[in-house]
């Protein structure tokens, strides 16, 4: 019994109770998804006043302190132009470039893919709008053939005139 409830817990597709599509490990592709979220969500920082912010108060607090601290517990020299402070900034931008690159192309995607929508909604709409612009043409030429208001009028009078008329006949 201890081994069939392992057996059972160890598979990825134990779960019954959902379809089989949704039984299955994540793909790659969605791993790709995760992955650009995350991208997108360093480079959003990355543009904000609070990241800029952040960035001048670390790189003053370091020249700060590798100038005025006592020269036995600096880690970063002043005379030779903050190297380590040089070399964190260098690498902070080399990963920064593709990260921005790389939420931009997905902004790029999801661009491309709106502008397709609506283009598509767009060419519904025109669809929509040919069809109901014959639809108002054909009532207008369905109304020419019904009696009008005057029309009516016109001969509910001459009915009453010709009841009012003394019978011709009868005299």
């Amino acid at each position: 019994m201890a081994r069939d409830r392992n057996s059972r817990s160890s598979r990825s597709d134990s779960r019954l109770d959902l379809p089989r599509g949704l039984r299955t490990t994540p793909s790659l592709f969605q791993s790709r998804d995760r992955f650009g979220r995350f991208t997108e969500a360093i480079a959003r920082r990355m543009g904000t006043p609070w990241f800029l912010f952040g960035l001048s108060i670390f790189v003053i607090v370091w020249m700060i302190y590798n100038t005025l601290a006592p020269e036995g517990i600096r880690f970063d020299s002043a005379a030779i132009g903050f190297t380590a402070l040089t070399l964190i900034l260098s690498l902070q931008a080399s990963y920064a470039a593709p990260l921005i690159l790389l939420a931009q192309n997905r902004q790029d995607d999801r661009d491309r893919v709106q502008i397709e929508q609506d283009r598509q909604r767009a060419e519904r709409n025109l669809n929509d709008t040919e069809y109901l612009a014959r639809e108002v043409v054909a009532l207008r030429l369905g109304m020419k053939d019904l009696a009008s208001k005057e029309f009516i009028r016109a001969e509910l009078k001459s009915l009453l005139e010709e009841l009012d008329r003394p019978d011709t006949k009868a005299d």
